[in-house]
């Protein structure tokens, strides 16, 4: 799950927690987005966590160095 996916669902999350006044039979709104929210959060972290050994903020670059030995100086 990426950073773009985890935040979509804290807000989805979020607003089916505190702006959704909605009742459904058998279903608890407020739930579901508290769950939505832990679920987004939970990718959210994972994803800082392993988007560095990805190569992503603090990822080394590997460049290659080439020398060229044009012979002896004169």
């Amino acid at each position: 799950m990426g950073i773009g996916v985890s935040l979509i669902l804290i807000a989805v999350g979020a607003i089916l927690t505190w702006a959704v006044n909605a009742t459904v039979s058998g279903l608890d709104i407020n739930t579901v987005g508290v769950i939505l929210m832990i679920v987004g959060a939970a990718g959210l972290v994972l994803s800082l966590l392993f988007w560095s050994s990805w190569g992503g903020v603090s990822g080394a670059r590997h460049t290659t160095t080439t020398y060229v030995d044009d012979g002896p100086r004169v």
